[in-house]
């Protein structure tokens, strides 16, 4: 199938306008949220931080994908594809930042019905953070696709990405390691899941829905741990993942499920679900397309091994 290898440039053409316009747009309405002290807007700031943070994750692959259809062309500058690769990792890392700080405001929030000025404050500033490196990256991506902007270039990769694929290959605990932290990761996000999702459901109805909702922090660090040995993974053999057929149906369920965990952390229908009460049908459907989600991105993610070299 080769969905990647075929369709990543294209793919990265389209995706990469999220983070560069979304970031611009939630961080002016995040900024116009504390101008006019309207906690709707700021809350809805806050949700589409969370989205942008999810959408880098395919932005960041898709432009791997594309690295490599560019890779070995006679007009183009290996330091300028390692110079916009380096810049890409850094963009990426802030906006996952943003997008989880985002996340614990707002779960901390809902949790404890108060706001948190020490949260707003971290976001926005992660928020501009990110902006500019999202920038950097767009100014050298544009040298990668406009050949009349290669010429006279100055592009110095940071050597990051190189860093971190040549330590991975070469100690030898190194990806062992990240296996068993990855699999643990996995076991506790998917138990976190099948404890929230089975409640929702109907089972254990004595316990309220207030009750379990203390476990998504937990559900959320391990999704965060699963995200950043994964990069790792995919930093040291990108050819490769980027080449599987199994890859692409991973990373589409894996948002889907990360999509889904926003409504379980803010919505209050789910909230106002009390101890012996049945939770609403748009909850129950949330909950069988949430661990339905994982189940999926568990099952691709073991099947990658067998793929090989690649589809």
């Amino acid at each position: 199938m080769d969905v990647f290898p075929s369709t990543g440039p294209h793919l990265h053409i389209v995706l990469n306008h999220f983070p560069l316009i979304g970031s611009v747009f939630v961080l002016g309405l995040l900024i116009a949220s504390a101008y006019m002290k309207n906690d709707d807007m700021r809350r809805v700031s806050l949700i589409l931080f969370v989205v942008l943070g999810l959408l880098a994750i395919p932005t960041y692959i898709t432009g791997a994908a594309a690295g490599w259809a560019y890779q070995g062309r006679p007009d183009m500058s290996a330091q300028i594809l390692d110079a916009h690769r380096d810049a890409a990792l850094l963009a990426f890392t802030f906006i996952g930042l943003t997008g989880v700080a985002s996340w614990l405001v707002l779960w901390r929030e809902r949790r404890y019905a108060r706001t948190s000025n020490a949260g707003f404050i971290a976001v926005l500033v992660l928020g501009f953070v990110s902006l500019l490196t999202i920038i950097e990256t767009g100014s050298l991506g544009g040298t990668v696709i406009r050949p009349e902007l290669r010429e006279g270039a100055m592009a110095e990769p940071m050597g990051l990405t190189a860093g971190i694929e040549t330590a991975i290959q070469s100690i030898i605990w190194a990806w062992p390691s990240m296996e068993a932290v990855h699999f643990v990761g996995m076991a506790v996000l998917f138990g976190v899941v099948l404890l929230v999702g089975l409640r929702v459901l109907g089972v254990a109805r004595s316990v309220p829905y207030s009750a379990v909702h203390r476990l998504l922090p937990l559900g959320a660090l391990a999704l965060l741990v699963n995200i950043v040995t994964g990069m790792f993974f995919f930093i040291a053999d990108s050819g490769r993942y980027v080449a599987m057929d199994g890859f692409p149906p991973k990373i589409m369920w894996l948002m889907v499920g990360g999509l889904a965990i926003i409504y379980f952390t803010i919505f209050d229908d789910i909230w106002d679900v009390k101890s012996d009460e049945d939770a609403p049908a748009r909850a129950k459907v949330m909950a069988a397309l949430t661990m339905f989600s994982w189940a999926a991105v568990l099952i691709f993610g073991r099947l990658l091994p067998y793929y090989g070299e690649g589809g």
